[in-house]
């Protein structure tokens, strides 16, 4: 098995490297990790102990954030280092002022995993949510590098819990100790008697708590919204794009903000196309920005403080792959809408449970559940007390992860 695991690693970079020249995101893939391990011995002191924090993309970086940070605030002399496996994480916090070092994970080759460890020279390694890589945690588990798994969550259905799961079955098992969201994950995990696991919640509480409670400020959005009713859609992607259009049309009084996931050249241009009112936040000033109805967030890094100018927010890529962090949102006191595809999400299915969301799947159920929020003067400090209630899993996980901290 270990095997077949190699050979589609293998393919997996051969394809990421064919499809590069076409494909900006794959060619950032692939330049990023060229001549890595030179770039690991510029920066880092492969002598010096490291923390080693790695996450998928962004969103698991904004997850793991509040324990990094506790850490640091807690060990100031300890160095961190930071892996990414997306471009859209790295090329976002390459600059992270609270790490040592920020790089591309090399693909999970025995060489490489044996290369990266060694350079890095790990005391503990602290995975988030998701990725497990055969290569990197076998080293770990022989160098006995305690593995850390945070804000874990597991279902059925995923390959560990299948009969033909025992491959991946056999890389949980090196991990250390599971800090996991829920019951359901707990059960998932004892019945292959990992029993080094705990519930500590979901870390992302914290992080967008903090947030709410200090928000950048953004005297443009401030300006644009003013006193008036404010719909703001985030994250989203055509899919979405094309849904709000219509309701664009039937709510005239109110102002809309849209921040794409993706803000490439070739979406804000089709974002223009279907909101030929709109305004681009790299255009607005303060001349324009009160008599603008419509505008577009076309940058990085706003939208977490954006949220705070909204009366309803949308969450986007419910039609795609699944929806993005309404924590954000509802941290401010927000209600929320989003698409069909949130199974995955325990808390769009909390924040619909206790009515301070609603799902749709068309033009139609969103313009209903526009007008039902509109409506709704409770949705949005219950969105907002569900938050605070969840808090305290870095704390929690702290607490046990300090005892392997020399």
């Amino acid at each position: 098995m270990v095997f077949l695991y190699n050979i589609g690693i293998l393919l997996y970079g051969l394809i990421i490297r064919l499809v590069a020249p076409f494909n900006s995101k794959a060619k950032q893939f692939v330049e990023g990790r060229k001549h890595i391990f030179n770039q690991i011995a510029q920066r880092i002191n492969a002598s010096e102990p490291h923390i080693w924090f790695h996450f998928a993309s962004l969103g698991e970086f904004e997850q793991g954030r509040p324990v990094l940070e506790k850490i640091k605030a807690e060990h100031p002399g300890k160095k961190i280092v930071i892996t990414f496996f997306s471009p859209s994480g790295y090329e976002i916090r390459k600059n992270y002022a609270q790490a040592d070092g920020v790089f591309y994970l090399p693909l999970d080759t025995r060489r490489n995993a044996e290369r990266f460890i060694r350079a890095i020279n790990p005391e503990i390694a602290i995975f988030t949510k998701y990725e497990f890589w055969h290569h990197y945690f076998e080293v770990l588990a022989k160098r006995k590098t305690p593995l850390f798994l945070i804000s874990g969550i597991f279902r059925p259905d995923q390959v560990f819990f299948k009969f033909y799961g025992g491959f991946n079955r056999n890389i949980l098992k090196h991990v250390d100790w599971y800090f996991v969201q829920n019951q359901q994950s707990v059960d998932l995990l004892k019945s292959l008697n990992i029993d080094q696991v705990r519930i500590a919640g979901d870390t992302r509480f914290d992080r967008v708590a903090e947030n709410a409670d200090h928000p950048a400020e953004l005297p443009l959005v401030r300006l644009f919204a003013q006193n008036n009713k404010v719909f703001i859609a985030g994250s989203t992607w055509l899919a979405d794009e094309n849904i709000i259009k219509e309701l664009a049309t039937e709510m005239k009084e109110w102002k809309m903000v849209l921040a794409p996931h993706e803000i490439g050249a070739e979406h804000l241009k089709q974002i223009e196309q279907l909101f030929p009112e709109a305004i681009r936040y790299s255009k607005l000033n303060e001349q324009n920005a009160g008599t603008s109805r419509i505008l577009i967030i076309d940058n990085i890094g706003m939208l977490s403080s954006v949220y705070q100018y909204a009366d309803i927010t949308y969450i986007g890529g419910g039609f795609g792959v699944g929806i993005h962090n309404t924590l954000e949102a509802a941290a401010f006191g927000k209600p929320v809408i989003f698409g069909p595809n949130y199974r995955k999400f325990q808390e769009a299915h909390d924040l619909l449970s206790i009515g301070a969301a609603k799902s749709i799947e068309d033009a139609q159920s969103l313009s209903t559940a526009f007008q039902l929020l509109k409506n709704n003067q409770k949705a949005g400090q219950l969105a907002k007390e569900y938050v605070a209630q969840q808090k305290g899993a870095t704390a929690r996980i702290y607490e046990k992860i300090k005892t392997y901290l020399n």
